[in-house]
């Protein structure tokens, strides 16, 4: 369990279906999945009791909450070589290869992003959680380009809302199998753990609301390559979206993608625009795709 900082309250103005809606909605930034890890530690009280994520809130209610203190992390530094692209007391953004995990987990020990970003030295948020350093969001394992951690509690959490009302815009570039007929598009279709595989995801009934906006960038006969935009950001949604319309990532294997001349799902997070959390300046990063998504789409058909 992480060490708690001091207890802050919080007086529903208005009722709320769900504590960890209301905390993620209500608290300082957080998001729901940091709510409800607040709430699985105990460390949340509603009316003065420990609250469950289901837990309703009536109006007038009070809810009392520690955020983690911030400090410094038990995962070792390691000296791995990392592209960064923008760096100051705030922030960082990081140009992730693929192949990289983006935080230590069953399996995933030593070599993830985390490891990585502690070499670099210096302080990182601990909102986001004892092994997630300075983790504000994640891309896949496979997924290549940009990323932003938190080198403060206080930009995590800004940057955090950012996701949360979507004012963060995340851009990926995607080489999927087959010719997309439309030239743009919107996806939606609601996205939660996939019935019987559990470690994949799917678009099932009572899954979060999910939406991914695309638009052709250039066709080939057997592949065409996209720009998608996240509204949302759930585990797996553009592979799941895009496996749905019919058009599945080149390379994906988890998702009908497999594809002769990819050794991964040629998926790259392209274009990351946010404002800084300090200044509220507008900032955009761009990271042209690396080699192998660049030499798989120009041997597309």
């Amino acid at each position: 369990m992480s060490s708690r900082g001091p207890l802050k309250t919080l007086t529903a103005a208005a009722a709320s279906p769900r504590l960890d809606r209301f905390l993620a909605e209500h608290g300082p930034g957080l998001s729901r999945s940091a709510a409800a890890r607040l709430i699985r530690e105990s460390a949340v009280l509603l009316n003065g009791k420990p609250g469950r994520a289901s837990d309703r809130v009536a109006t007038g209610d009070v809810v009392e909450y520690h955020l983690p203190e911030q400090r410094a992390p038990t995962i070792a530094a390691e000296d791995i070589a990392l592209q960064v692209l923008y760096e100051d007391r705030d922030l960082v953004v990081v140009d992730k290869p693929s192949g990289m995990v983006v935080h230590p987990a069953a399996g995933h020990y030593s070599g993830t992003l985390v490891h990585a970003l502690l070499g670099l030295g210096g302080a990182w948020s601990a909102a986001g959680g004892e092994t997630r350093p300075g983790i504000v969001h994640r891309l896949d394992k496979g997924t290549s380009g940009l990323i932003v951690a938190a080198r403060n509690d206080a930009a995590h959490r800004a940057l955090s809302a950012q996701l949360a009302d979507r004012t963060m815009s995340r851009t990926y570039l995607a080489v999927v199998r087959g010719r997309v007929k439309a030239d743009a598009g919107e996806l939606e279709g609601p996205i939660g753990r996939h019935p019987k595989e559990r470690k994949r995801m799917a678009v099932v009934a009572g899954g979060r609301f999910a939406r991914t906006r695309y638009q052709v960038v250039e066709r080939r006969r057997s592949h065409t390559l996209l720009r998608c935009e996240l509204d949302t950001g759930r585990t797996h949604q553009i592979r799941v979206h895009l496996a749905t319309l019919g058009h599945p990532v080149a390379g994906d294997v988890e998702y009908g993608g497999r594809d002769g001349g990819a050794g991964r799902p040629m998926l790259h997070a392209w274009r990351l625009r946010l404002r800084h959390p300090r200044t509220g300046e507008e900032m955009t990063f761009e990271a042209p795709p690396p080699a192998d998504f660049h030499d798989f789409w120009e041997a597309a058909h």
